[in-house]
């Protein structure tokens, strides 16, 4: 495959699509001079739970792309934690869909926008030589002015540019089954924190396999610091949340993944380096990342082809830092990290009792997820009750510790 490109994507999810899209949108000269390098063949299966807000359609539509494969429309949240359970439906906020379609799907609309994409190669390496980068793949050497690291938690882009493998990781496990009595309205997106002993949260998405209206379940766990072992098996306690819930866990084709979590300080460029989606980080809370995953794309489209489309010589993308620092998406990563201390340490039941106390919470952060106006009275209500909580949590503490 040796030859040579301006710009080679590695990974082609939602991230790297976008990202593809997004360059064409901003200077269609460049179409014939991208490359997406994608290690597996569509449609190819990436375990996900598949909630997409309608943030990451309105983002996707604002590039004149429009996904159209299966999906289960989501209206609300519901959540269970300090043994009660709240739930608010501010109405459309988003879908969710399989990424084996719709990945698909995306790559499709990348091909269409002109944009070569290659399937089944694996990328093992990137060099850098005199300004340029040599992206060594399974079937060759590809010369590039930019390579974009759109490969994921294991992403071998990141591993090159020599950043750090960052401290908030998270071990995922989930599974596709049928509804069951007791499960909760489809229409919703549900959350469980019931269990304190899990460094995370269970969940139970309505999902479309097939044709068949089926519910994925899993459970989400975030190791917090480098000397955080992973902790228990997260399979065997799956299989305890699934007897409880009267499914056979021998029955279920469990999925196992990892995911990074977004840490504002991570080094995200170096020469022609730079890093989009989950391999610059995403939700460390909870794990979101198909939205996040779309933004950071339009984002780094944007900027690539602000840097490759005036010259011809090489390129430093090391300015690709400063731009997602100043994004509404680094602020809002930034926010979600900053409450991995209150969600995942000792102030967690304040948490869970503030959520289901306060089901405008959840009216406003599925607002959030679709990208909806705020309803104003709600936010202010929000904010002053949390501020309120935060303060009875440090006067505790300051009094405990006097």
């Amino acid at each position: 495959m040796d030859d040579a490109r301006d710009v080679v994507i590695v990974g082609g999810g939602p991230a790297g699509c976008t990202t593809a899209l997004s360059i064409v949108r901003s200077a269609p000269e460049l179409a014939r001079r991208v490359l997406v390098v994608e290690r597996a063949r569509y449609p190819r299966e990436k375990p996900c739970a598949g909630a997409l807000g309608r943030r990451g359609d309105r983002l996707l539509e604002s590039l004149d792309v429009h996904v159209d494969v299966p999906s289960v429309r989501i209206d609300g949240m519901s959540f269970r934690g300090a043994g009660a359970v709240a739930s608010a439906s501010p109405g459309n906020i988003g879908r969710v869909v399989r990424r084996v379609e719709f990945d698909h799907a995306l790559a499709k609309a990348v091909r269409a926008a002109g944009v070569e994409v290659r399937e089944g190669v694996r990328v093992e390496g990137v060099d850098v030589d005199g300004g340029l980068a040599v992206v060594r793949t399974s079937e060759g050497a590809v010369r590039t002015r930019a390579v974009l690291g759109c490969d994921g938690v294991g992403s071998t882009v990141r591993k090159s540019l020599g950043a750090e493998a960052g401290t908030l990781r998270a071990q995922v496990i989930e599974a596709d089954t049928e509804s069951v009595p007791g499960d909760p309205d489809r229409r919703l997106l549900h959350f469980d924190a019931s269990d304190r002993d899990l460094a995370g949260y269970a969940w139970d998405f309505p999902t479309v396999v097939e044709g068949r209206g089926l519910v994925c379940r899993g459970l989400y766990r975030l190791r917090v610091g480098r000397g955080d072992d992973g902790g228990d098996d997260l399979a065997a306690r799956f299989a305890g949340r699934l007897c409880r819930q009267g499914i056979d866990p021998a029955s279920c084709k469990n999925k196992r993944y990892a995911e990074r979590g977004f840490e504002p300080a991570a080094q995200l460029a170096g020469g022609p380096i730079m890093l989009v989606g989950e391999a610059a980080g995403i939700d460390p809370v909870t794990g979101e990342g198909i939205a996040q995953a779309i933004e950071y794309g339009v984002l780094a489209g944007r900027f690539v082809a602000s840097q490759v489309a005036p010259t011809d010589g090489p390129v430093d993308l090391a300015g690709w830092s400063g731009v997602v620092a100043r994004s509404r998406l680094a602020h809002d990563l930034g926010l979600r990290t900053r409450f991995v201390r209150l969600f995942y340490g000792p102030s967690r039941p304040e948490v869970e009792r503030f959520l289901v106390e306060t089901p405008d919470a959840l009216h406003v952060g599925g607002q959030h997820f679709a990208a909806q106006p705020y309803d104003a009275w709600k936010l202010v209500e929000v904010v002053a009750r949390g501020a309120a909580r935060l303060a009875g949590l440090r006067v505790r503490r300051l009094l405990a510790a006097g």
